[in-house]
């Protein structure tokens, strides 16, 4: 684990609680830098998928951890893997230890392979990458958390109930931030990001900016012949990052600190 930090890959860590925008802010960065990018959520969910499909309880430990260790990053994709009903299922395996700790070669490994990785979920600054060059915790208003989810669910044609899904929400928070094994914080060296848009905001909100979601000039954050890590290795006048994400480019004050 201590050699992570020496590793040629660059990896960019993105925690935060559910339905944040840390999975999309994630994608945009990994396509902007042409990095690999691994929403480590889909993984408990694949774990919780396939204790479901083979009839055994989600709180079967031995089980669980046997499915982890086999799982197939080809069936990563499987659209089921993004319902509601998987969700749940994967907020009550991922809150089993021996289950986590089965995962964290996995992550690591994909974390390590160059030229780069960006890999989001609760645990990536504090457990998996400790040493990352980055490390962003996403975070947003409850309330827009849950009309987000609440659209993503919509637009799959599920039926959803936004009173409901907020209240799964607040649970899955309550879960994440309790459990003994890798609960959700924070990384002591991570730069606080909010994804919830600001009333008075004067740009013309696009349909993700309305949901609270990063917008695609959040990742547009570096100047041309500037690489990815000497640009994230400079510092910025606050760690607090509490501005809409389209005025990124405008509140920081950069200092490079050279590659």
């Amino acid at each position: 684990m201590a050699a992570l930090s020496h590793m040629a890959a660059m990896i960019i860590a993105i925690d935060g609680p559910a339905a944040s925008g840390k999975g999309t802010l994630g994608k945009r960065l990994a396509h902007h830098y042409g990095y690999r990018h691994l929403d480590t959520g889909v993984i408990y969910r694949a774990v919780a998928k396939a204790l479901l499909d083979e009839g055994f309880d989600l709180t079967d430990e031995a089980r669980a951890v046997a499915v982890a260790r086999e799982l197939d990053p080809e069936k990563f994709g499987h659209p089921e893997l993004k319902s509601q009903r998987i969700g749940d299922a994967a907020s009550v395996v991922s809150a089993i230890p021996s289950v986590r700790e089965a995962l964290v070669n996995f992550q690591r490994q994909f974390a390590a392979d160059p030229p780069g990785a960006v890999l989001d979920g609760r645990d990536i600054g504090t457990v998996i990458c400790p040493n990352a060059d980055v490390k962003i915790f996403v975070v947003a208003d409850p309330l827009v958390r849950a009309r987000r989810r609440t659209l993503e669910a919509l637009s799959r044609g599920e039926a959803a109930d936004e009173a409901l899904v907020l209240a799964d929400i607040l649970k899955r928070d309550e879960r994440d931030k309790n459990r003994a094994a890798a609960p959700l914080k924070a990384a002591a060296d991570a730069h606080n990001a909010g994804t919830t848009p600001f009333a008075g905001d004067d740009e013309t909100p696009s349909s993700e900016s309305q949901a609270g979601m990063p917008s695609e000039r959040s990742v547009s954050l570096v100047s041309a012949g500037t690489t990815p890590r000497s640009f994230w290795r400079a510092r910025v006048s606050s760690r607090t990052l509490s501005q809409p994400w389209s005025n990124w480019p405008l509140n920081f004050a950069i200092h490079s600190l050279g590659a």
